[in-house]
């Protein structure tokens, strides 16, 4: 990637940032719409030669034309600046970012660039850092490596549900080198390195999977003693899959409800009940206690690393929807304006949902 003086980018000398980390640090002008806020500096590592991974809906996918010249990804731009810069800046505004965050592509390179980086920033400053890794790349003794350089916590895209379209959009199917099972017995060893509760896998809504095997990869992830980031499938314009329909908001609603319901040992996937097209019915709860969980709006923010407050801080505003109405990840606490929106976008599915219209209506009759 050049920017406009011709320079050539490459790690760890220079990073990429995401636009929302690019606002919040002064180099990009511009607002976040009702006035979200971003407490987690997203960093990417860049090269000339792009990632070699050729992940179908990707925008860094080397099958994609332009792909780590500048292109976006997840959405929007991804600007890169000196990693001395991105330091001055962030010491200058510790108290409005509450962690880092470090993603990985598939060159070789980059675990070692990416323990650099990691250390280089914990030099500096107290906040803490997170890794988002690429399992394929990295050897038994790594994830002690990056612990070593001061991360705290380690993110796994695993990113489908199942087997078979984790092959077919990363592995064997598009010529890649991601493989399931590696994925997975990365994400326990984080586990294992870094303590429960300190791994997530991100899982992204809407490549073909049903709610049941969505709502079964992240019950998995919560066993083994992590947790799940979610996201709901954006097309990245260029990519193989620019035309792939996005999620009805129905389905990622519920989606959304289950994974909190999980992650934070209310109820098991195994508790719900699915109709024959495998979509949630019941989450197995008594109406009361569905409507306090939906009415706190907790389900619908996004969800992603905890900062040193405890609170999540990579929130990523905006990242797989557009500002407006119909927020898929909520960056900020849900008004009960949103709150009625999302009631109507999750629609009449489930005993719960129809125990409790039946409830207002005897109230309001």
């Amino acid at each position: 990637m050049e920017d406009g003086g011709g320079h050539v980018s490459r790690s760890p000398d220079d990073m990429r940032i995401s636009l929302a980390a690019a606002m919040t640090l002064g180099y990009e002008p511009g607002v976040f719409f009702r006035g979200a806020r971003l407490y987690c500096i997203n960093l990417l590592l860049t090269y000339p030669e792009g990632c070699r991974a050729r992940c179908a809906y990707c925008g860094l996918s080397a099958q994609r034309p332009g792909a780590g010249k500048g292109r976006s990804f997840i959405r929007v731009q991804w600007p890169a600046y000196s990693l001395a810069d991105i330091i001055h800046r962030i010491s200058s505004r510790q108290e409005a970012v509450k962690r880092i965050c470090i993603s990985m592509i598939a060159r070789r390179r980059a675990v070692a660039d990416t323990v650099t980086v990691c250390t280089r920033l914990r030099s500096n400053f107290d906040i803490p850092v997170s890794v988002l890794i690429a399992p394929t790349l990295l050897d038994d003794s790594d994830l002690e490596r990056f612990k070593a350089a001061g991360a705290d916590k380690i993110g796994v895209a695993v990113d489908l549900a199942t087997p078979a379209l984790f092959d077919r959009y990363r592995g064997r199917g598009v010529k890649g080198p991601h493989r399931w099972n590696v994925y997975w017995e990365c994400f326990q060893r984080a586990v294992d390195v870094f303590g429960e509760g300190n791994a997530g896998v991100h899982l992204m809504v809407g490549m073909g999977e049903t709610e049941q095997e969505m709502c079964a990869a992240i019950q998995r992830a919560r066993d083994m003693g992590g947790r799940t980031h979610l996201f709901s499938f954006f097309p990245e314009h260029g990519s193989p899959l620019a035309e792939h329909p996005r999620p009805s908001m129905a389905c990622y609603r519920h989606v959304q409800f289950a994974r909190y319901l999980i992650d934070q040992n209310i109820a098991r996937a195994d508790g719900f009940t699915f109709d024959a097209q495998s979509r949630i019915m019941d989450f197995g709860l008594p109406a009361a206690d569905m409507d306090r969980i939906v009415a706190s709006g907790e389900p619908f923010r996004t969800s992603g690393c905890a900062g040193y407050d405890g609170e999540v801080a990579c929130n990523r505003p905006f990242a797989n929807s557009r500002p407006g109405p119909h927020l898929r990840n909520y960056p900020f606490p849900p008004t009960a304006e949103d709150l009625d929106r999302i009631r109507r976008q999750m629609g009449g599915r489930g005993k719960q949902l129809s125990d409790r219209r039946k409830i207002i209506g005897e109230m309001n009759g």
